[in-house]
């Protein structure tokens, strides 16, 4: 708009290598969460397969890289984009939340990472989570209900009941 072309070309450059970076880490780390929610008992045991070479979660990330595949050729970019938007904002307000959950419950617990005022910042960043997903179209909260909806029901239809922290019998 301001008629500086070099400028845009720059803004265009770095949008294209930021939004490849945060999905590459997005697709490395949806399998290792995977793992982990498996070792804990809240998927099957086969999503903590391990490689016996590279030793990396191999099933589940093919079974990512394929959903992932599916996904995208399926959504149009600004629905993708606002997916994994209100994905990580919800994400990240569940930590804020969680983190003053945890000082509440467990006072006690050791804590290896510190913040500073979490009493003033986890609040100001569940507060921020949820004003910018407030701007989010409602297409996005729509496809994140019924996502949400799924996961509530894989959690108690099978994760509640295979739970290791829970401590439930059957539980691996």
């Amino acid at each position: 708009m301001a008629g500086i072309t070099w400028g845009q070309a720059f803004i265009s450059l770095g949008a294209i290598i930021s939004m490849t970076a945060v999905l590459l880490v997005f697709q490395l780390g949806q399998p290792r969460i995977f793992f982990s929610m498996s070792r804990d008992g809240l998927l099957p045991e086969w999503f903590r397969s391990v490689h016996p070479r590279y030793r990396t979660p191999h099933v589940t990330t093919i079974v990512t890289g394929v959903v992932v595949a599916i996904a995208s050729s399926i959504l149009g970019r600004d629905e993708a984009y606002d997916l994994t938007n209100i994905g990580t904002l919800f994400a990240f307000l569940i930590v804020c939340l969680g983190v003053l959950a945890l000082r509440i419950k467990e006072p006690a617990r050791p804590r290896p990472f510190r913040a500073p005022l979490v009493w003033l910042v986890a609040p100001l960043g569940a507060a921020g989570c949820l004003y910018v997903m407030r701007g989010l179209p409602t297409a996005a909260w729509v496809r994140f209900g019924v996502w949400l909806v799924i996961g509530i029901v894989l959690y108690f239809g099978y994760g509640f009941r295979h739970s290791r922290r829970q401590g439930r019998p059957g539980s691996a």
